[in-house]
């Protein structure tokens, strides 16, 4: 790729007109819960340029023999945690990512006090005291503290702390926390979210939102997909609130993608690197596999490039040389990692998928349905083409379920 056409596909992508990219979502289609049985949901099947539609329980019925499906495995924290000021006045503070120590579960395991990025509710109305609850677990019952110490990027950083030492930050999160549901269901989170926001092969705690299109497997249809030989691929990669949030600006240039970091164990590169058909469930999955096409890419480029500076950037697929097979870029990982005697990547990535890229490692897609006017859209249009218009007005004529309790779609483009 000449210097000359790294720019224009750089222009062209920054220049998406967001009006182009929305569609009609009446409140009703929204699901506010899960259904009863995971595997009930409906399936959209998209594949030769044809719709159909069927339950994901018969998924196994539209994949071939010898594809890969690659799941995120990660796992959702209670991450809301409710106070209450003497005054009555309260103040919901939600745990983003932890800041000391950094490390999700060096953090989960800390005892006596941690510190995390949060978001804080009702902000203005705290100010600057300690707040404090009363807490159970295990029959012992302690405070926990919640202290403000600072602000970065608009985000809050509080530091909690608590004297029984015997219980970890994890174990308080779980007990006392609450579900971080997605703000457009438009309600509290109650008991069953504990369970359903959340999928079964759910392992590495850090995300603040679920990989909703792993929602639809159960323990059966796993098992139909083994019979039928169809392998699996884990990838982890912790979910921030800016999923959530949507595109305000007229282009996509004006949207500045969140940064989310995923971690993939060797094993589960090798899987990939036996180049059959790769089927990520989500879009989570989808963003993680292609970044690491663009890793190993910038690693051919610089061999010696430090591991901590593994990060994919928004627009730097769109700046990269597109000349290495998907084995090739592969490959150039796992001799980094190698050379570094590293088991498991770790990296960081912030890759924007719109109309025009060019997927490098991505065959087909489960996914659910995603907002108007947002990113997850845009990668939607960029999978499908100008179908993703006939796939949503299906949908809607159909009766499916929007968004992240709702029901499945399977897109096989040519």
């Amino acid at each position: 790729m000449t210097a000359k056409q790294q720019t224009t596909g750089k222009k062209i992508a920054e220049n998406i007109r967001m009006e182009e990219y929305t569609y009609p979502l009446p409140e009703e289609r929204i699901a506010k819960y899960p259904l009863k049985e995971r595997d009930r949901s409906k399936l959209l099947v998209y594949r030769n340029r044809q719709i159909s539609h069927d339950y994901f329980e018969n998924l196994v019925d539209y994949l071939s023999s010898g594809s890969l499906l690659v799941f995120n495995d990660t796992k959702v924290i209670q991450a809301r945690l409710e106070f209450r000021k003497k005054t009555g006045a309260r103040i919901e503070i939600f745990c983003l990512e932890p800041k000391t120590p950094a490390d999700y579960m060096l953090a989960f395991q800390a005892t006596g006090s941690v510190t995390w990025r949060c978001i804080v509710g009702n902000l203005r109305k705290w100010k600057g005291e300690v707040l404090s609850r009363t807490i159970t677990i295990k029959r012992n019952e302690f405070n926990l503290f919640a202290e403000c110490i600072g602000e970065e990027n608009g985000e809050q950083i509080v530091k909690f702390s608590w004297k029984y030492k015997k219980i970890s930050f994890g174990e308080i999160l779980e007990t006392a926390g609450l579900t971080p549901i997605p703000p457009y269901l438009n309600r509290d989170s109650e008991e069953i979210d504990k369970r359903r926001y959340q999928t079964i092969y759910s392992k590495w705690k850090g995300s603040v939102a679920a990989p909703t299109a792993g929602f639809h497997f159960t323990d059966q249809v796993l098992k139909e997909l083994d019979r039928k030989k169809i392998t699996r691929a884990h990838v982890t990669l912790h979910i921030g609130t800016g999923t959530f949030k949507p595109v305000k600006s007229p282009t996509a240039k004006g949207h500045k993608m969140h940064t989310e970091r995923f971690f993939i164990r060797k094993a589960d590169l090798l899987r990939l690197a036996e180049n059959k058909q790769i089927i990520p469930v989500g879009t989570t999955s989808l963003r993680t596999i292609e970044s690491l096409y663009w890793l190993g890419s910038k690693i051919k480029q610089d061999p010696a490039i430090e591991y901590d500076k593994l990060t994919i950037k928004q627009w730097d697929p769109y700046n990269q040389d597109v000349s290495l097979s998907r084995n090739e870029s592969l490959e150039t990982i796992i001799e980094y990692m190698d050379r570094y005697d590293k088991d498991k990547l770790e990296a960081s990535t912030g890759i924007m998928i719109v109309p025009g890229y060019k997927f490098r490692m991505t065959d087909g897609l489960i996914t659910n349905y995603h907002q108007p006017h947002s990113t997850l859209l845009l990668l939607i249009a960029a999978f499908a083409g100008e179908d993703w218009k006939k796939i949503y007005q299906y949908s809607l004529e159909n009766n499916f379920r929007f968004l992240s309790y709702g029901d499945s779609s399977l897109l096989l483009p040519d």
